[in-house]
């Protein structure tokens, strides 16, 4: 039930699908209810389960008989990764194992998409980032999502479970957190300038692509769907490229907004991964794939929806 995922749940529900969400709802992560507000569509059905992927048990009766899992679920904060490190280790790592062994013994059929991050790649040594970049990750996280897509990857060269892995880059849209930064940095600002407050950048020279969420769920949908990418990972990106400090202009510009800079403060320095824009040559060209919403229709809509939504994700 967090963004990107009730997203594709609702998307999946307007097409005549038969969908089981999973979510712990566990306060800090990004599972929120409001999110699967009135979703289905004509033919479709969703069911919502309240479960943690670190229980084997219950996953187990969930996966059994479901033909595409679209695998989402995920401890996405890089500051609590480093603070709590043996909680990422176990979501984002041991589960994802339990989950693939799952449908290994159970489910050997069903197509897997899974969420990985651009945070694998660490700081860039070259940019465009493309997918033959070393792998450095800064902080627990990033290292733990490695362990999770080559899990995903290795179990299907060895096992012939049809896999594929998308590495996302700053995914925005409506329905994200936005009550703190523990998923993106766009929630905080968003809210802020909904609340009529200025927010704060920090540094401002850092670069930037963003995917709408539209987008990204249109991606995971042609990823699922298209066998050639079985056994691979991708990298996905945005429409352009962008400073933080730019990214605020447009933000405010579209909102009324206003904002201020300041230093990077010392303890996000240290796992900060500085420039960062990702080459997705090889999904374009295998999917056709390309971002139909531009930054600037996508932070309209974002602060439309919070406008309208906001007492639900505070």
């Amino acid at each position: 039930m967090g963004f990107i995922g009730s997203t594709l749940a609702r998307r999946l529900a307007g097409l005549g699908a038969d969908v089981v969400v999973v979510d712990s709802l566990v306060p800090d992560y990004g599972g929120n209810p409001f999110n699967m507000d009135g979703c289905g569509g004509p033919g479709g059905r969703v069911q919502v389960n309240i479960s943690d992927i670190r229980d084997p048990h219950s996953l187990r009766w969930l996966a059994r008989d479901r033909e595409m899992i679209f695998n989402l679920a995920g401890q996405t904060s890089h500051m609590d990764s480093m603070t709590d490190p043996f909680t990422d280790l176990a979501i984002n790592g041991t589960a994802q194992l339990s989950l693939l062994e799952i449908c290994r013994q159970h489910n050997q059929g069903a197509r897997i998409v899974f969420a990985s991050t651009r945070q694998i790649y660490g700081r860039p040594r070259y940019l465009p980032v493309d997918e033959k970049h070393p792998l450095d990750p800064v902080d627990v996280n990033g290292i733990n999502k490695i362990a999770g897509e080559s899990y995903h990857l290795l179990y299907s060269k060895v096992y012939g479970l049809p896999t594929a892995v998308l590495r996302l880059t700053n995914t925005y849209g409506p329905r994200m957190r936005i009550k703190d930064a523990r998923q993106t940095f766009l929630g905080v600002w968003v809210r802020a300038v909904v609340e009529g407050r200025p927010f704060e950048v920090w540094g401002g020279d850092q670069l930037r692509d963003y995917t709408y969420v539209d987008d990204a769920v249109d991606a995971m949908m042609l990823a699922m769907l298209t066998p050639e990418l079985e056994g691979k990972a991708f990298n996905l990106g945005g429409d352009r490229v962008v400073s933080l400090r730019e990214t605020a202009e447009i933000l405010a510009r579209h909102s009324d907004g206003t904002f201020s800079t300041r230093e990077f403060p010392s303890d996000r320095k240290r796992i900060d991964i500085g420039d960062y824009y990702a080459d997705d040559t090889a999904f374009r060209t295998a999917t056709g794939w390309s971002p139909r919403v531009s930054l600037e229709e996508g932070l309209r809509r974002t602060v439309d929806y919070y406008r309208q939504h906001l007492a639900h994700y505070l």
